[in-house]
Parts: C-alpha cells; structure tokens; sequence
C-alpha cells in the first residue's frame, strides 16, 4: 500500500473507539486484506483460507466490530431463530412467561436461544451481543429500565426487530413517552398496583409496607411502588419507605424482624412479586407471626406456586404465558408475518401509542388477606 494511502487510513482506525464507527474496512485494514476479503470472512466464510478468516475475526475482536447481521445483504439470510433474555428462571414468573413464548414460536417453525442477564445491565449487554452473533432474526426482552438502556438504544440504532416483556414504557407528565416507543407487552403495573393497595385499604389497612427487590434492576418494581404511593396519597395514608432486600430466596427475617419490632409496625405488606411475597410469609412465621391472623401478604405476579402454599397466596394476577405469547406474536409481525398470534384486545398508552400493549390483570384477594388485628 502506498505509504500517503496508509497514512490517510491509519489515523482514523487509530482514533476510533472499539465499537463507536468502527466499520469492516477498519477491520479489513488491521487484517492486512482486502475489503472484498474481509467482507467474505463474514458473509461467504467457506471460500476464505481458515488462517485468513481467523486474521479477520482477530482484527474484528480487537476492534469490537460486529456487522449489521440484519443488514441488506444479510437480511435474506434469516435464521428462523429468536433470541430471548429474560432476568433469570429462578423466579417463576419467568418460567411461566418461557412457556408462552416456546409454545409461539415452535407453533410458527420458530426456534429459540435463551439466555439470562440476572438483573445485570452490563451483563445484558454481553448477552444481547452474543444472540446477535448467532445471527437470530429478532428478540424478546426483559430489561433492566426500558427508558434508560443502552443495549435498546444499540439495537433501535441498528434496526434490529425486538418487542419487550414486562417492561412498560412509562409517560413524562406532560403525554409524552420517555425516550422513543418501543414494542412492548406487559400490563399496566402502576394501575394495576394501585388496585392491590386499594383492597388492602379496603380490607382496613392503613399502614402498609412495601417489600420489593432492588429499584435499579428492575423499572416494574419502580412502578408498582408508584402505584402504591397513588392509592395511599388518595386515601389520605402516609407513603412509608420501601423494604428493599437483596435477595428473593434467602431468608430477611433481621429486616422483617426490625420493622415489626416497632409501635407503628405495618398490619399489611405488599411485595412487587410473588416470590419476594411467599419468603415474607415464611419470616412472619419464623417471627412467631400468623398470615393473616395477624399481618396480612399481598404478592404480585399470579405464580402457579401462590396457589400452593397455606394460606394460598392473595396477589395481583398478570398473565404470564400470554404476556410471552403475544411478545412472539407481535415480534412475529414485525418480522413480517402477517396475521401471527391469537387476537387479544389491546389497549394502549393515552389511546395513541399503539407499540404498547397492555393485557388485563386481575386480583386475587384471599387467603393471605385480611382484616387488620
């Protein structure tokens, strides 16, 4: 190469950061190929020396170059794969929720890639880049914050198809979205939360605590919370602090044990999730305490679990399978299948924003709920 030619190239590989405007000629130059090459390397590997191929993808590494996979040339080339993340299958919210999106996708010739981010932002990064390099055709998501992500902006960036589960796109005060609309299925989880605390109201409760997981792993946790806050404001009730415990399956009875042990101890408890809601039961009754005889549990979620335990579980209901079903279905269409997936009415934010769909929640008011003592 001529040495003016190398010197025009070298400063602008030399300035670029590792995945802000890197492009297959960068990776070409640092390979020592031609861009032809480079470009077969990716698209038409079979026809390139392995020692070559492997110079390349060195040089992408280095420099995390990732090609468009739904680019132009590439977008013929479909897998007939969907990648999901979810947070985590512990929690069986999420293994009901896989259970709607396997039977969808297998129904339409579809296979999956699961993967898990354990309420990780930087982890749902290497997750998404992962499903990407196996060149899935598009993706159903549960993040973090759906109004704050990076890995949503990358993927809306590069046009890649993703509708999310769970997460519920949230409006400024003034009608407008926070940050662009992005395809969702979930339920209205403030509405929703708020109906919860209401029966607990009614029920006679009027100091009710909030159990929940952290607030910056998950934006449904935040927005329950919010619902609670709209129902106790409206009641004339005081807003207490959430109970923010790290874990969902280990023990908190020192955190439950410190806020009962006090003469305003709440008579009622409402945890964001159901299984954050049956380990509250189980320290209550470490505790000497009686659900509901003497503290009354509302869970959120709906889990076949709930329905097990004794006293069965009162919660808020969402429903989970479909949730999962209609992410697939409605991904399904943006990848252009017309007509996929079961018809269910849909409703959506300020009757206008019709990338959200929001299905109907129900509650379930019993056994772990009652009068205060």
């Amino acid at each position: 190469m001529p040495p003016s030619r190398r010197a025009a190239l070298t400063p602008r590989l030399a300035s670029a950061e590792p995945g802000h405007g890197v492009t297959l000629a960068d990776v070409a130059l640092a390979a020592k190929v031609s861009l032809a090459t480079a470009s077969r390397v990716f698209s038409h590997p079979q026809l390139v020396r392995e020692a070559t191929a492997q110079r390349v993808h060195d040089a992408a590494r280095r420099l995390s170059f990732r090609p468009n996979l739904l680019g132009a040339k590439l977008r013929a080339q479909q897998t007939r794969i969907i990648g999901v993340m979810l947070p985590t299958l512990d929690n069986a919210v999420f293994a009901e929720c896989w259970r709607g999106i396997e039977e969808a996708a297998m129904s339409a010739g579809y296979s999956l890639m699961l993967v898990t981010s354990n309420y990780d932002p930087a982890r749902e990064r290497e997750r998404v880049e992962y499903l990407l390099r196996h060149r899935v055709d598009g993706m159903v998501l549960t993040v973090a914050d759906a109004c704050d992500s990076n890995v949503l902006d990358q993927l809306d960036q590069e046009a890649v198809p993703y509708v999310l589960a769970y997460n519920q796109v949230t409006m400024r005060a003034n009608g407008q979205p926070n940050g662009q609309p992005r395809h969702s299925v979930s339920v209205d989880n403030r509405t929703s939360a708020a109906e919860g605390v209401r029966a607990l109201i009614a029920a006679g409760h009027q100091r009710i605590a909030v159990v929940s997981g952290a607030f910056t792993a998950s934006d449904r946790a935040r927005q329950r919370f919010a619902g609670y806050e709209d129902a106790m404001q409206a009641n004339g009730l005081p807003v207490l602090e959430p109970v923010n415990l790290p874990s969902h399956t280990a023990s908190n009875a020192d955190q439950i044990r410190a806020l009962m042990g006090t003469t305003s101890a709440p008579t009622a408890f409402f945890c964001t999730n159901d299984l954050l809601a049956i380990g509250v039961i189980s320290d209550l009754k470490r505790l000497g305490l009686r659900v509901p005889r003497d503290v009354s549990v509302l869970g959120y979620d709906g889990i076949a679990l709930g329905a097990l335990v004794e006293p069965p579980l009162a919660t808020v209901v969402q429903p989970n399978a479909d949730i999962g079903a209609q992410a697939i279905a409605r991904l399904l269409r943006r990848l252009g299948h017309q007509g996929a997936g079961a018809r269910i009415e849909e409703m959506t934010q300020n009757g206008a924003d019709d990338s959200a769909l929001l299905l109907p929640h129900a509650l379930r008011i019993d056994g772990t709920v009652g009068p205060p003592a």
